[in-house]
């Protein structure tokens, strides 16, 4: 069930056509999926102050509605190790078009993997699980199933990865806990079920997984030209033409 918050954060990504990370993520942790302490700072001062609290080292990623894909103009720092560094991140991200601030978030590790949704034109929403990370698009090794999901629906997907041993503890490394990504990808999957009459396509990549956490480092909801009917009023978006 979407809260009046989740709704807010759709609605007000309408002028973009997307919804950046900082909002993303705030909008998967009310839906109750696991996100990392972090903190979209507009100042650089803020920044500084939010890295103290959570403790270097830190990932600084640079908000902007123009890049939708940081990695490509530069605008992820991971392991910013103190405050020189965070302030030079932030200095740099400062000249990249439509900047609007920086995430400041703690750091974590795992087995990545990509979490992903999109509207078919003929069976609906449906789920992609994938090995993830940087080289998801060269490995290509994704396994998709139609929404809702159920727990079976998310041990055939991961029975049909190739990477299905970096899951299950290769070269003695720990295993993922199964029963954290069944969670995640069910409530993912609950979450598209009501906002597909306004979504066009959803990525979390990656989801850093342990035997303990599933947790969602990066997120990003496009959000469709034309919506339908399905959805509160406030979340029936105006017929306009979006920047994407």
């Amino acid at each position: 069930m979407l809260t009046a918050a989740m709704e807010k954060i759709l609605t007000d990504a309408r002028e973009t056509g997307w919804v950046m990370e900082p909002e993303a993520k705030r909008f998967f942790s009310l839906g109750g999926l696991d996100t990392p302490r972090f903190f979209w700072a507009k100042k650089e001062e803020e920044a500084l102050q939010v890295a103290m609290e959570i403790g270097y080292p830190v990932v600084a990623k640079v908000v902007s509605p123009r890049t939708p894909h940081k990695s490509e103009v530069k605008g992820v720092r991971l392991g910013v190790q103190d405050s020189q560094e965070l302030t030079t991140a932030f200095q740099e991200f400062s000249r990249i078009e439509g900047f609007a601030g920086m995430l400041v978030e703690e750091m974590h590790s795992g087995v990545e993997l990509i979490v992903g949704a999109k509207i078919d034109f003929q069976f609906g929403p449906v789920i992609l699980l994938g090995m993830g990370g940087t080289s998801v698009e060269i490995y290509k090794d994704v396994a998709m199933r139609m929404a809702p999901l159920k727990a079976k629906d998310v041990v055939s997907m991961v029975q049909s990865l190739q990477g299905r041993p970096l899951l299950e503890g290769y070269r003695g490394q720990e295993p993922i806990g199964m029963d954290k990504l069944s969670q995640l990808l069910i409530s993912f999957s609950q979450i598209v079920m009501e906002i597909q009459p306004v979504m066009e396509t959803i990525d979390l990549n990656p989801v850093f997984c342990t035997f303990s956490r599933a947790l969602v480092a990066d997120a990003r909801i496009f959000l469709k030209k034309k919506p339908c009917g399905g959805l509160p009023l406030s979340l029936r978006l105006p017929l306009v033409e979006f920047q994407k």
